[in-house]
């Protein structure tokens, strides 16, 4: 960080300031999952901040816009950039950006923004000067699962033989992260007046005493812990009334797993569920854990290229799942590499202005590195 006119205010690289201008466009997007004019407003400024001449591949799927840039002729890109341009809901007061310093608030700030612009800079530079080709991925559904962007994409045959997924990492590179569940736990009862609880069966209880069994089996751990995990994300039944003996109730839950955990991987989930809770159970969505090789060429190369900016590139393990997975189902090794920050889906999301420049840089490193 530099301070060229003597003030005290915190500067950074020329090229990250002459990004932050459109960074702060692309935060006042609500690019939710429910706006999708918004999600196309979205891609269509980052494609703009790509340039002109080059070739754009558009895609749509379920309401989800996406692309595929490539240089002319480029078809079959060895690597691809993929950021995705959605975000999860949030108050009003998050979509106005704010800077304080060398950090940078706003909704998608870190999570994905700010890596998105650095990503398409890179592209941008790094597409037409290459031995070979490469592609920035443009998505608009990866905080609701990814199926109608990444996935759609790949089923259409898109393919590399590496990909770099631009999510937050702090300057270190994901080589491993969970797999994710999401399922509904369904019980049922007697309908009774509350005021003779005796001649009815509270189909709540019985629920709350089967998220209890299931939390017993893989308790919330007191501080980071590569395990499974369960999130009790709602609970609710149908009733109307206070004086009303619930006779049915249902549970969301998220579910978080490592690839060693074989109940989750293996080939019935449901029937796992319903074995720890005794409830019905209905599985709503699941996603494959991914890993890459953290000795393969992709990434040992990644790593010398981050190194090169003065910073050490430890390998890191997420929790939370990404498009990553796609890619690993497949045999294609994508790692999540992106800048540093933090707060992200809260009230105060930002990202760290000073690891933009570190960022572009390794990724350009390592582009011409990687034949």
């Amino acid at each position: 960080m530099t301070d060229p006119d003597g003030t005290g205010a915190p500067t950074v690289d020329r090229s990250v300031e002459d990004l932050v201008p459109r960074l702060a466009e692309l935060i006042t997007i609500r690019s939710t999952a429910d706006r999708p004019a918004e999600l196309r407003r979205a891609l269509d400024l980052v494609i703009e901040a790509a340039g002109p001449g080059l070739a754009v591949r558009r895609f749509e799927s379920n309401g989800k816009p996406s692309a595929l840039l490539t240089a002319p002729g480029a078809t079959d890109p060895k690597v691809i950039l993929n950021a995705h341009l959605d975000v999860v809901p949030a108050p009003d007061d998050q979509f106005v950006p704010r800077r304080d310093g060398d950090r940078f608030y706003g909704r998608g700030a870190q999570d994905m923004k700010a890596a998105a612009l650095v990503l398409t800079a890179v592209f941008r530079e790094a597409a037409a000067t290459l031995p070979y080709g490469i592609g920035l991925q443009l998505v608009t559904d990866e905080e609701v699962g990814g199926a109608d962007g990444t996935a759609h994409q790949m089923a259409h045959g898109v393919r590399a033989e590496f990909v770099v997924i631009g999510e937050q990492s702090g300057l270190r590179v994901v080589t491993e992260s969970k797999g994710i569940c999401q399922a509904r736990l369904r019980t049922t009862g007697r309908a009774a007046h509350a005021a003779y609880p005796w001649l009815g069966s509270n189909a709540l209880l019985t629920l709350t005493a089967a998220i209890d069994r299931l939390l017993a089996r893989y308790p919330v751990p007191a501080a980071e812990e590569w395990a499974t995990t369960v999130n009790v994300a709602r609970i609710e039944t149908p009733n109307q009334a206070y004086n009303q003996v619930p006779a049915a109730a249902e549970a969301r839950l998220d579910i978080r797993f490592p690839p060693s955990d074989p109940d989750f991987t293996g080939p019935d989930v449901a029937a796992h569920l319903r074995e720890v809770t005794g409830a019905e159970v209905t599985v709503d969505a699941w996603g494959a854990p991914h890993h890459a090789d953290p000795e393969g060429p992709g990434v040992v190369a990644l790593r010398k290229a981050i190194r090169a900016t003065g910073h050490p590139a430890p390998l890191l393990r997420k929790h939370g799942a990404a498009d990553a997975r796609y890619y690993h189902a497949l045999g294609i090794d994508a790692v999540i590499f992106g800048p540093g920050g933090d707060g992200q889906h809260g009230p105060a999301e930002y990202v760290d202005l000073t690891t933009l420049r570190p960022y572009r840089d390794a990724l350009l490193g390592w582009l011409r590195d990687f034949s």
